[in-house]
């Protein structure tokens, strides 16, 4: 197997026509250092690095979000409400890969925040238990259940 490119400690160099190596972690890694996204992003920098984690979990929850409500009403025009709807879907299955690309990093403090999204999404916008909506449909009962109005 040839593992030209890779050296032992779980990290691939790459080299772009000459013009300097970048280092890419192909193991799980815990650190505020490293590339989430795009180059440079968040770099060495801890302020950055929190940035990039609250941009993380705040497109993990809009993927949720996106995914339970209906912004348009199919009986107003069913055209203009079908492509509406469709780019609404384009915008969350977009976000949903950024958030997957990002947990590629292999950053330990990403992947936490994605599922943490994702879970506090889930629970504010789909969950009966702050009397969320579940596809579309209000929580049966008409109480909201213990968080009071989440």
């Amino acid at each position: 197997m040839d593992m030209q490119g890779h050296d032992h400690n779980g990290t691939s160099s790459s080299s772009m026509a000459g013009q300097g190596r970048a280092m890419t972690h192909m193991i799980f890694y815990w650190g505020s250092y490293g590339y989430i996204l795009f180059k440079g992003w968040p770099g060495e920098r801890v302020g950055m690095y929190v940035l990039a984690l609250i941009v993380v979990f705040v497109a993990s929850a809009l993927v949720e979000l996106l995914a339970s409500t209906r912004l348009v009403r199919t009986e107003s025009n069913r055209v203009g409400a079908r492509l509406a709807r469709s780019v609404v879907y384009a915008v969350r299955v977009g976000l949903a890969y950024l958030v997957m690309l990002a947990v590629m990093s292999f950053n330990v403090g990403v992947v936490i925040v994605a599922v943490v999204g994702h879970a506090v999404g889930f629970l504010v916008f789909r969950s009966r238990v702050c009397g969320g909506r579940v596809n579309g449909v209000k929580a049966v009962g008409g109480d909201d259940g213990p968080c009071g109005t989440c």
